[in-house]
């Protein structure tokens, strides 16, 4: 009898612990340690590590947290798109082509590089700015694009709140709320905040990668036996139909849940270029040294 009650309650416990008959397990943790960046910023990098290189399709993803006169001075891109979202304060942005703006507390720039992009990010006015940057790959046949913008003020990002969890759907879909960003690269980005006590269930594209940076608590990732994980940490989910989390804390928990369609070639990086192969890299940079190919603007300007 005893051992009957104590599968019965193993049984409950397993059924109660996910909605998903294969939930999405974290197969890797790494913790995103701080390290200088740019002109005296202070970023902490996670996917672009040793150990987490890349997970196709992102290239990268920082945490930064920037105070004046630090920054990121003019500094070229090619190949990828860089999707920065402020957590605190503001960044103005500018580049060669005459693009100026300031994306605040909430607001996202989805940046598509392409064949060349030379602008500057530096933050808008005194204090500490905090934010994330998502580099994420393009496929070949995107890599030499034009480049283009798409700015999202927080106000105007679809949000929903059901049963003390809430989200913003940068990217992808939530709680049957789309959002209207086009990714290029069919891309997840939904940043949750759960108040103590709550659980969410998130479906996510079986074929896609994907994974979690936490901001700010703790909290319960995969199963509901698996051990608790702090703020700063990126975890990387593996197969399955969606990722259940718990906050069994007495802290709000919040993170970001990313998830995108692997685009499956070779990557091949040299700081700010990202193409398929080491020859596209060497013609990335004799391009930018030589003003061409999509930069001819870079050796006339310089950001105010």
């Amino acid at each position: 009898k005893i051992n009957l009650v104590e599968t019965n309650i193993k049984n409950i416990k397993m059924s109660m612990s996910s909605i998903f008959s294969r939930p999405r397990l974290v197969v890797k943790k790494v913790l995103a340690r701080a390290q200088n960046e740019g002109d005296g910023a202070i970023v902490r990098r996670s996917i672009g590590r040793p150990e987490l290189q890349n997970l196709d399709p992102f290239l990268m993803l920082d945490e930064f947290n920037v105070s004046p006169p630090a920054g990121f001075p003019d500094h070229p891109h090619r190949g990828f798109e860089t999707v920065t979202y402020m957590l605190q304060g503001a960044f103005t942005h500018q580049d060669f082509a005459g693009h100026k703006g300031t994306i605040r507390t909430g607001d996202v720039q989805w940046m598509t590089a392409g064949r060349g992009i030379v602008h500057s990010e530096m933050p808008a006015g005194p204090g500490t700015h905090k934010g994330l940057q998502l580099w994420i790959n393009l496929s070949s046949k995107d890599k030499m694009i034009e480049p283009r913008y798409q700015e999202l003020l927080h106000q105007d990002m679809p949000k929903v709140e059901k049963d003390g969890v809430s989200v913003t759907i940068l990217a992808g879909e939530s709680m049957g709320i789309k959002s209207q960003v086009f990714t290029r690269t069919p891309t997840m980005y939904l940043d949750f905040t759960l108040k103590p006590g709550s659980e969410h269930h998130q479906p996510i594209p079986k074929t896609w990668n994907a994974f979690i940076y936490i901001v700010e608590g703790e909290g319960v990732f995969g199963s509901l036996d698996s051990t608790t994980t702090p703020a700063h940490h990126c975890l990387v989910l593996g197969p399955g139909e969606g990722l259940s989390v718990w906050n069994k804390s007495s802290k709000p928990l919040r993170f970001v849940l990313i998830g995108g369609q692997p685009i499956n070639e070779p990557v091949v990086q040299y700081g700010p270029f990202v193409m398929n192969t080491k020859s596209e890299i060497m013609q990335a940079y004799q391009d930018y040294q030589l003003g061409k190919n999509g930069f001819e603007r870079s050796r006339q300007w310089c950001s105010k």
